[in-house]
């Protein structure tokens, strides 16, 4: 963001994986030399104690011996640390140092030797504070407005303040619904304290209401009373402020006023005494420390933010006056007076940096330790630019080389980055599928029930011709088939290689797949001359599988409740030619009948006309019909392939069973509506169950204890809610993966029968398949039913409508789970009407076929007055505009 860089004065390194935080850093005259200049004190969590006394003969120098003042190893990590008035009968600075258990306050000093580098400094222990509960943050400043000295206030885990004055303990109390300790700062101008509470508010504390909160008897000075046991308190002002705060910050403006700066975690806020907001901002990266210090323009405060990107930024109150870039993330920041030379390069920072033992220099430190004294500016760059030859343009020659540019994007364009012929050799692929089933099958954790769930292998070859590194296979099959692997990957390092992939698919639910076609999908990159990363390619390769996967020989059933008739234009074929892996050969009468049992249970019978050129299938569920239905046609075809018959055709005749259709759009569409309602009452459930947590924990961590009121029964019946509905979510998302199954099984069956009974071209069966089976999966926010009927009602307004008003009729542009399904089974309907009256699909309005006037028997489907049948064009058209 910034042009320029933060000027780096004198920098070190402490220690070797030390780690340090926003209270580790120190800036004072912790000697009290009285000459001014402050010293950096840096405690670390490996309980490390440094003192520096930078000095810099030149700016870049690196650190120099006499630099380091001390350097000390205490048995606890040091928390954070302080200088102030601590040792009562004096205004002597001392240094307090806070660990986890323990408070410290030292006293420095120096003796002096002949040299420079000979002066000693040490530290010595005045007294120290045993603390019972472990320690966060602490704070200090006069207390009470007490005058020559300063008291220590420590904030505990638990969310306890424990104050001290100087050698001996105060008082402690506990702050009311604390659950984790926040920031915390002194303001001594209103004698408070102030913090930020888990509940992201900003909150204030009186002092005098701190230390007048007794216990219960006010007379037993226990030691129960000096672990903290002291009753709720009054807070005296609160503000949200709707995120948890890094550090809070007290600067006076005068006498008479000061503010509270709150560093969170995406704004700063600057607050009046009474918790109103003076103003804040919002910060575009993420922050990692703050430090406010008072303006030299009147009625403004400059703030130095510490970004995650290595910024540090200046703002005086909202406005950004200056961006610098470090080396390094800080978690602590300050500003302070140190032994500097008058640099003429330097640019004061503003209100803080003037020259001759100046003031200003910003001291940051990492968390790893990178410690750093810098400064604002910029140094003078000596670069000058090269002149650039000038040199006559040649346009006859610029024209020339346009042209042949245009002409190879041309070819490019038609024939891709290479010929067709070239891609295909860079990378062949086969896919074989076992003739047999495996001997050993490598089913495992199936779900099918009784039956033995055979699998099969299928290898898939690649050959290379080029050198391909990281090639990856992905193999794809419709659920709940499933494979052994599915991911592949491969380095041909040389020309010419063969690699194969192998792995078996088998049955994992108790329900049949919607097909049996798999893909193989490799990705590879070829790298070219002008992109030596490579230019990404994809190469498919399907393959199917057999259908004694999924299905077993079984008796014939005669009566079924659903039915179809396929009508072929040569003689019938005797089953057991076209079936031969499922033939029995001790029944004679196979020869025109045949059973299929499905592993997920179901029947499915297959019966050949002996005097027609008809094959019926039938059985209990409509979507079970359709791989057998498919299989048989496909088989058909096969074998009068084989015979040289190619004039081989079927067709439909019958009934397009839209009602049994419809009963299964109705059953999935009532799961995503269950589904949908048991989420939300699952939500509902874990909202209580927390607040019944939240409850009981301020019960428990109250003094005063008080009756449960019976908050453990209702947790715990809320608990056993939320399990049961949360098995009931995970049981309604496999019935609706059933369900979709199934959808999807008797969709492709409804689009081969209208292909079958209007004829339909390859590219018109594209077209509704592309309507009817979109390819994302079915969610609660965009489900089968609403990405369908807007498909439809395209179709309805484009390729088949019968007037320009229909075209100019507007769609909705967003999908929404409907109300019901009652709007899509009428589209469906329209739909198969206008194909019956003549109306062609295609990708343009205007190819579209005029409309016939004579209706086919084969739409006379139910009888009048029923809710799903077929309605007159016109009424049907109503109703659509009507709809929409």
């Amino acid at each position: 963001m910034s042009l320029f860089k933060a000027r780096d004065w004198w920098s070190t390194v402490l220690g070797e994986k030390e780690e340090f935080d926003q209270g580790c850093l120190c800036l004072a005259d912790v000697d009290n030399s009285g000459n001014g200049q402050d010293k950096i004190i840096v405690g670390s969590f490996m309980g490390y104690l440094r003192i520096f006394n930078p000095h810099a003969v030149k700016t870049g120098d690196g650190p120099q011996a006499e630099d380091l003042l001390l350097e000390v190893q205490l048995r606890d990590p040091v928390l954070q640390v302080e200088v102030g008035k601590f040792v009562s009968g004096t205004e002597m600075l001392h240094l307090a140092v806070l660990h986890s258990r323990k408070l410290c306050v030292y006293s420095v000093s120096g003796t002096l030797g002949n040299v420079e580098h000979g002066n000693q400094y040490q530290i010595k222990l005045m007294y120290e504070h045993h603390l019972q509960r472990t320690a966060c943050n602490m704070t200090y400043g006069p207390f009470g407005g007490i005058k020559g000295r300063d008291l220590i206030c420590i904030q505990s885990m638990d969310g306890m303040l424990m104050v001290f004055e100087q050698e001996s303990y105060a008082f402690g109390r506990f702050l009311p619904g604390s659950l984790l300790p926040g920031p915390l700062a002194y303001s001594p101008r209103t004698d408070s304290f102030i913090t930020v509470s888990s509940c992201r508010q900003v909150e204030s504390y009186k002092y005098q209401v701190l230390a007048f909160a007794t216990d219960a008897d006010k007379k037993q000075e226990t030691e129960q009373q000096k672990l903290g046991s002291g009753k709720r308190l009054v807070v005296d002002w609160t503000l949200n402020i709707g995120e948890q705060a890094l550090d809070i910050c007290i600067i006076p403006f005068n006498q008479s006023a000061s503010s509270v700066f709150v560093l969170g975690e995406r704004n700063f806020f600057c607050l009046k005494d009474n918790g109103q907001i003076r103003f804040m901002k919002k910060l575009d990266c993420s922050p990692s420390c703050f430090l406010p210090y008072c303006s030299v323009s009147e009625g403004t405060i400059n703030t130095l933010i510490g970004n995650h990107n290595h910024m540090l930024h200046v703002y005086q109150d909202v406005t950004l006056k200056w961006a610098t870039q470090l080396p390094h993330v800080p978690v602590a920041v300050r500003v302070g007076s140190l032994h500097f030379p008058d640099y003429s390069q330097a640019l004061p920072c503003p209100g803080c940096l003037c020259f001759s033992d100046l003031k200003g220099v910003i001291v940051t430190l990492s968390d790893d330790g990178h410690l750093q004294c810098s400064y604002l500016g910029t140094d003078p760059s000596l670069f000058q630019a090269p002149k650039v030859e000038s040199r006559e343009l040649n346009y006859d020659e610029l024209d020339v080389e346009l042209k042949e540019l245009q002409r190879i994007i041309k070819d490019v364009k038609s024939q891709g980055v290479w010929p067709m012929t070239e891609r295909e050799e860079d990378l062949k692929v086969f896919a074989v599928v076992s003739s047999s089933l495996d001997s050993v099958s490598q089913a495992t954790n199936i779900e099918v029930g009784t039956d033995s769930v055979p699998s099969i292998t299928v290898k898939i070859t690649l050959q290379n011709r080029v050198v391909l590194q990281k090639v990856k296979l992905s193999v794809y099959v419709q659920p709940p088939l499933v494979l052994t692997c599915d991911q592949f990957t491969f380095d041909f390092a040389v020309p010419d290689m063969t690699s194969v992939a192998a792995f078996s698919v088998y049955l994992k639910k108790n329900y049949i797949p919607s097909e049996l076609e798999g893909n193989a999908v490799v990705s590879y990159s070829r790298p070219t001359d002008r992109n030596p990363d490579g230019i990404p390619r994809v190469i498919q390769c399907k393959f199917r599988l057999p259908l004694k996967l999924i299905c077993l020989p079984g008796q014939p059933s005669k009566t079924a409740s659903q039915k179809l008739t396929i009508d072929t234009n040569k003689s019938p074929v005797s089953l057991p030619i076209l079936f031969p892996d499922f033939a029995s050969h001790s029944d004679d009468d196979q020869i025109n009948v045949m059973g299929f049992r499905l592993l997920g249970g179901s029947r499915v019978t297959l019966l050949a006309s002996r005097t027609s050129q008809r094959y019926r299938i039938q059985s209990e569920q409509f979507e079970d019909l359709w791989l057998i239905t498919n299989e048989l046609i496909l088989r058909l075809l096969e074998y009068f392939e084989k015979q040289g018959i190619k004039d081989f055709a079927c067709s439909f005749s019958g009934c397009i069973p839209l009602q049994e259709y419809f009963e299964l759009i109705d059953h999935h569409f009532e799961l995503r509506i269950n589904g949908e309602k048991l989420e939300e009452l699952l939500s509902e459930r874990a909202v209580q169950f927390r607040a019944i947590q939240r409850r009981l924990l301020t019960r428990f961590r109250d003094k005063t204890p008080a009756p449960l009121q019976h908050l453990d029964t209702l947790l715990d019946g809320t608990y056993k809610q939320v399990i049961a509905l949360a098995d009931a979510v995970e049981e309604n998302q496999d019935r609706l993966l059933q369900s979709s199954a199934g959808l999807r099984s008797a969709t492709h069956l409804l689009i081969l029968l209208v292909r079958l009974w209007q004829k339909l071209s390859a590219d018109q069966t594209a077209i509704l398949e592309a309507a009817f089976l979109p390819l994302q999966e079915d969610t609660q926010e965009l489900g089968w039913e609403e990405t369908v009927d807007a498909a439809i009602a395209h179709l309805l307004k484009t390729c088949l409508s019968k007037s320009s008003k229909e075209q100019a009729l507007s769609l909705s542009s967003q999908l929404t789970i409907p109300k019901d399904t009652s709007r899509l089974k009428k589209h469906i309907t329209l739909l198969c009407d206008r194909l019956a009256k003549g109306g062609r699909l295609c990708l343009s309005t205007d190819a579209a076929a005029p409309q016939a006037l004579v209706m086919p028997d084969a739409l006379h489907l139910w009888s009048s007055g029923h809710p799903n049948e077929i309605l007159p064009a016109v009424l049907l058209d109503d109703q659509l505009r009507a709809d929409r």
